[in-house]
């Protein structure tokens, strides 16, 4: 019998050899070391209206060499694609200056749509401006990590979205009009992924009247391994409590399994984002607040998890509550004016912090018309107002299970009068 070291030794050699002759795949995270040579194998193309297949060599040719084709034209219901690709990549940009021409119910009336793998459902399907960083449709200067519009005029996208096999990318036109489309995408062509490297998908969702009590969900449940990658969200203030602060809500991520309560909670919403105690305008790397229209009862927000991950391994489901404050006198006026919210969070302080009072009990919950509450406590109430999202994150499959986008009426109904013709944006 052979002695176990010659055992052990023989074994390593085998695996030092198998590995050795295992072809790895293209890693994602080299193209952010610029000082490395590119292997023989990978090549950078870029896909737009002067090279829309983006061959070797054919760039620029509509004009022989002059300007020619700096955009395409998309016919009212007119599905135009402008990305089709075949073998292993990752887009690593994609630019575009569009928006700005359109009328600014139509922002939501285009959707962006991406496929990965030949997969017969699209793992992105949002409204176009939305998709960019920026909710509501709206157009405003910022930049981030993910996402820029250097002076509110433009979309840059910058997240990295391999593909294994196929990638297309439709621009879906459900306007009445013909509109122009500038685009470009940059991407690498590579041999292979690693097993490990996941497909981005990118979820849509607008809830015109949430229902008090009850969490508006940023993403549903989504089964399989990934990374959630994270949000931009846009609320819509209800009139009804005009002059009230929308954002207790704390986000919370239920992770691979949970049940009833997340593994992953906040604090409120402005604290999601990186700030506290209200929330202005700001754009940060992961984090920024790019609408605050305190009159109106507008905003725009966002939260990148890309130096903070949060993975799941079976399933992830984010949500964020729909809770405001104000304090009981202004409630008390709301509710002799009609409107409809339910107390759920009281804070008194007769002698100082320490004799403070906290009402968590959500059976007998404290009501505004108590003498022991004055009126100037502050009180946490679920209201219903208008939200959307769009969530990205990474996944194991080029499909998801999640609802398709909702219809155009939907995505458009009232955000003229609501957001556009205050704002005039």
């Amino acid at each position: 019998m052979k002695p176990i070291k010659t055992i052990l030794f023989s074994l390593a050699l085998f695996f030092m050899f198998s590995c050795s002759n295992q072809e790895p795949g293209f890693n994602p995270s080299s193209i952010k070391q610029l000082y490395k040579a590119a292997p023989g194998n990978v090549h950078t193309r870029w896909a737009s209206a002067e090279n829309v297949s983006a061959e070797k060599g054919k760039g620029g040719m509509s004009n022989k060499g002059a300007k020619g084709d700096a955009y395409t034209l998309i016919a009212p219901n007119e599905t135009k694609v402008i990305f089709d690709q075949k073998g292993a990549g990752i887009i690593t940009k994609i630019w575009s200056a569009n928006s700005l021409l359109w009328k600014p119910e139509n922002r939501r009336k285009v959707k962006i749509e991406m496929y990965w793998d030949d997969s017969e459902k699209p793992a992105v399907s949002v409204p176009f401006t939305d998709f960019f960083g920026i909710g509501l449709g709206l157009m405003h200067p910022f930049e981030c990590e993910l996402f820029a519009s250097p002076e509110g005029r433009s979309h840059n996208c910058f997240i990295p979205m391999p593909y294994r096999t196929a990638a297309r990318i439709e621009i879906v036109n459900e306007s009445d009009e013909m509109i122009m489309f500038y685009y470009k995408i940059d991407f690498v062509q590579v041999p292979k992924h690693d097993d490990d490297v996941l497909y981005l998908h990118a979820y849509w969702h607008r809830d015109i009247e949430t229902t008090r009590g009850v969490d508006f969900e940023i993403l549903p449940k989504v089964e399989g391994q990934g990374r959630y990658l994270g949000t931009n969200i846009g609320v819509i203030g209800n009139p009804a409590y005009r002059g009230t602060w929308f954002g207790e809500g704390e986000v919370k991520i239920y992770l691979d399994g949970d049940g009833q309560f997340p593994t992953l909670v906040g604090t409120g919403t402005e604290d999601y984002i990186g700030t506290g105690w209200g929330q202005n305008e700001y754009a940060n790397q992961i984090q920024g607040s790019l609408v605050s229209n305190k009159e109106h009862d507008i905003y725009t927000f966002y939260r990148y998890h890309t130096l903070d991950p949060v993975y799941f391994h079976k399933d992830c489901k984010v949500t964020i509550q729909q809770i405001g404050n104000s304090q009981r006198a202004k409630l008390r006026e709301m509710r002799n004016d009609g409107a409809e919210f339910d107390v759920v969070w009281s804070y008194v302080a007769k002698d100082g912090l320490d004799a403070s009072k906290r009402y968590l009990d959500m059976e007998n919950p404290p009501k505004i018309e108590d003498e022991d509450f004055p009126d100037g406590v502050s009180t946490n109430f679920y209201r219903s107002d208008d939200v959307s999202a769009t969530a990205y994150f990474y996944l194991d499959k080029p499909e998801n299970k999640l609802p398709a986008i909702q219809p155009v009426e939907e995505r458009i109904k009232g955000m003229q009068e609501k957001v556009y013709n205050p704002l005039k944006n």
